[in-house]
């Protein structure tokens, strides 16, 4: 009767197993079709930060040189107000300008809040608005000058980045789909059963973390694809060298267990 329940119990663990291996086999597949999103925007975005950084004062009040690109038009307006706001959970010094100036300076300009142009800018006076294409480059006055953020060529490596932390997600879904059968193969035929590996509850917030810091350090020293590519592979040279490592934590081979017991290993994800 014991052998019986063994052996039931034997069975439902091995499927519990195989089951664990559809699915993260499932959710592996899945996050690879979620990357391709991400990286389909890349081209394009390299190629709009391409014209940004070639991109030149317009010649009197045209926004378009003869060429058909986008050049650098400056737009000259009094400030209706300006004063700091809450923006998000940070401060912003936010500048209105006074009606009529042409689109994108006829929109509220967020600047820094603790930047020289916040003690300098006044309701009254009058600034100096840098625009390409739809958005606002710079806001100058007196000499002092202060770029806004977000601007075209901030694009690539931001979508590059959510690339490779999707694609980081879904290579250690395969590796736990791995684990899973392998452990499944291992108590049908009674080998040692290998250890899940027990994460750290911080090792989420390390798979999104690492791309995003390899983009802001590859974006500080290349432009276009060449910060493209050396974003990944500085992800890589980081990314793969810390999972081999977290993959043969507490790998010591254990006991043969008796027949129809698997030994006691840590719960943990994946693998």
């Amino acid at each position: 009767m014991a052998a019986q329940t063994t052996d039931r119990w034997l069975s439902a663990r091995i499927r519990q197993e195989w089951w664990h291996a559809a699915a993260w086999t499932l959710l592996g597949l899945v996050l690879s079709a979620v990357a391709v999103g991400p990286s389909l925007y890349v081209p394009g975005k390299v190629a709009t930060e391409t014209a940004f950084r070639d991109a030149r004062p317009c010649a009197g009040e045209a926004g378009v040189r003869d060429d058909g690109t986008s050049c650098l038009r400056t737009i000259r307006g009094t400030v209706l107000s300006a004063g700091t706001v809450k923006s998000g959970k940070s401060k912003a010094f936010r500048v209105w300008l006074r009606p009529p100036v042409p689109a994108p300076a006829d929109q509220s300009i967020d600047l820094d809040a603790h930047g020289d142009l916040s003690e300098l800018v006044r309701p009254g006076e009058r600034v100096d608005v840098t625009t390409w294409r739809n958005d606002v480059v710079s806001v100058s006055q007196g000499g002092v000058r202060e770029r806004l953020e977000g601007l075209p060529d901030d694009g690539p490596i931001t979508f590059i980045g959510a690339a490779l932390v999707v694609v980081w997600s879904a290579a250690l879904a395969f590796i736990a789909a791995f684990g899973s059968a392998r452990r499944a193969r291992s108590l049908a035929t009674g080998r040692p059963v290998v250890p899940r590996v027990p994460f750290a509850k911080a090792a989420p917030l390390g798979v999104m973390a690492v791309p995003f810091v390899a983009a802001i350090c590859a974006g500080h020293f290349w432009d276009t694809w060449t910060a493209v590519i050396m974003t990944v592979v500085i992800w890589a040279l980081i990314a793969v060298p810390a999972t081999i490592l977290v993959l043969r934590w507490d790998r010591e081979p254990s006991a043969t267990p008796p027949p129809g017991k698997e030994v006691t290993v840590p719960t943990g994800a994946p693998n």
